[in-house]
């Protein structure tokens, strides 16, 4: 995936603030199977990683820094 504008680098950002609330409420989850708590988190993590490098290409190639509308 790469992002082409500056539309999609906000999508990612919300996603990716999504995922990582995701995370931490997996984290957080008492009386949770530990090996699908273990791979939960695995997933999760990869995912947050993925869209974290698809964000920093994004920055590292604009013309412009961007800025977020935080």
């Amino acid at each position: 995936m790469n992002l082409r504008n500056v539309r999609e680098l906000e999508a990612t950002r919300e996603k990716l603030r999504q995922l990582e609330q995701q995370y931490q409420a997996a984290q957080d989850r008492p009386g949770t199977d530990e090996r699908v708590k273990r791979l939960t988190l695995r997933s999760l993590k990869k995912l947050i990683n993925q869209l974290t490098e698809e964000i920093a290409r994004f920055e590292a190639h604009a013309v412009k820094p961007v800025e977020s509308e935080r």
